[in-house]
């Protein structure tokens, strides 16, 4: 209820006091015109008073929540249970019209605010981030591993004959199988091991090897990864990036959760700097400690990025742009930047890797349920000889990142 225009009679309230509770109401407003307007992430993080406020205010502003309408069409954001228009603040529309997932929809007023705002606190953190070049990004409605299946169909669009998929090794179905599920081969480049240096390593000569001799027209694009399980290391992206250009082939890179690395953001921004980079991609679980079901497409060109949101068939959920958004509001810059600085603080690497080589194979298995029952999650034992077939592809020790396993081991994202 906005009062600042309003002149009440002296028996409901004295004017003194008015004045005092209309100037808290003012700074309150100034907050919400602050963020509206320069559409980034404030300084100090909001409460959760301010922020519930700002949200049932923006769904007042879709039409299914309007005091007095009629909806005749088949998609009139009808919700049966309390719980459900709960739950969603009342936002049912969703957002994006006719295949294009940045373009305004005419019923929701407030759900495409929603989606823009957050895209662009999103493309604020990036910068913050180290990622100073990138000039476009938004939220899709689907995990890391779909978004990056509609990156890769997005670029065959502009390029009809190309196939083939040169891609970096990293033993997680999802990234393989975005590759798979758009209808296109991969050309799997395991990583290698150097003298004396811990880790595996992206096998540049390789990639160099295999766009110097297949028919450039046929090659869809590179795909590297940044984040992943130790022993392997991010990908030579700025190399890969140079390859790109090199060759006039796209980048697509899985920043699946980089963005909480400063070290793999700088990364970025230096690829981009030395050679090609059309597209990158990161799930906003991971990075924004949200529910699981997005992910942020990001370039640093506006027109790469809008070809991958008008790619998308349909309208979308806004769950996971509202998701964001008031994560984000909640953490304010300081609150954010204290979080990566606690991370670093914690573990200098994204994840590390012990070796098991005293142990048995099936014990080394056994240790994995052992920390599992008492409640430690997210930790990974991988074993020689755990060869996978997926999608019609062989990998030999599966969950290795390499063909070459010498001992087993015990993996972790700290």
């Amino acid at each position: 209820m906005n009062l600042n225009n309003l002149k009440l009679h002296h028996k409901l309230v004295p004017d003194n006091y008015l004045k005092l509770a209309l100037e808290a109401q003012r700074c309150k407003e100034i907050q919400i015109k602050e963020l509206l307007e320069k559409r980034k992430l404030p300084d100090v993080g909001w409460t959760e008073e301010l922020i519930e406020y700002v949200i049932q205010q923006l769904a007042a502003l879709d039409n299914n929540n309007f005091e007095h309408k009629i909806g005749l069409g088949e998609r009139e954001a009808r919700m049966a249970s309390k719980l459900v228009i709960n739950r969603n603040y009342g936002f049912g529309h969703g957002i994006g019209r006719s295949g294009d997932l940045l373009e305004a929809q005419p019923k929701a007023v407030g759900s495409t605010i929603v989606a823009q705002l957050s895209n662009a606190l999103v493309l604020d953190v990036m910068r913050l981030q180290g990622i100073k070049s990138v000039k476009s990004c938004f939220i899709a409605p689907m995990a890391t591993g779909m978004t990056l299946t509609l990156c890769l169909l997005s670029l065959k669009k502009r390029r009809p004959p190309a196939k083939y998929v040169l891609w970096s090794r990293i033993d997680q179905k999802s990234c393989f199988k975005s590759i798979t599920t758009a209808g296109l081969t991969p050309i799997i480049i395991d990583t290698v091991k150097r003298d004396e240096q811990d880790g595996l390593f992206t096998d540049l000569g390789k990639f160099e090897e295999n766009l110097s001799c297949k028919d450039r027209e046929e090659i869809l694009c590179i795909i590297s990864t940044t984040s992943c399980f130790g022993p392997r290391n991010c990908d030579d992206i700025i190399s890969l990036a140079g390859l790109a250009a090199k060759f006039d082939v796209p980048h697509v890179v899985n920043n699946a959760y980089g963005l909480q690395s400063t070290y793999l953001t700088h990364q970025l921004e230096q690829a981009n700097s030395a050679g090609r980079v059309d597209l990158f991609v990161q799930s906003t679980d991971k990075n924004f400690m949200v529910p699981v079901g997005g992910a942020i497409v990001a370039g640093f060109e506006e027109s790469s990025v809008h070809t991958v949101a008008k790619a998308y068939a349909g309208r979308a959920s806004s769950s996971q742009s509202l998701d964001v958004l008031i994560t984000l509001l909640c953490l304010g810059k300081i609150g954010y930047q204290d979080l990566i600085s606690q991370r670093k603080l914690n573990f200098v690497y994204i994840s590390l890797a012990f070796e098991l080589k005293t142990l048995y194979t099936d014990v080394a298995t056994e240790l994995g349920s052992m920390l599992f029952t008492p409640g430690v999650s997210g930790t990974r034992i991988v074993t020689k000889g755990c060869n996978k077939c997926i999608d019609g592809f062989e990998f030999a020790d599966w969950g290795s990142h390499e063909s070459n396993l010498d001992c087993a081991y015990l993996t972790v994202a700290v």
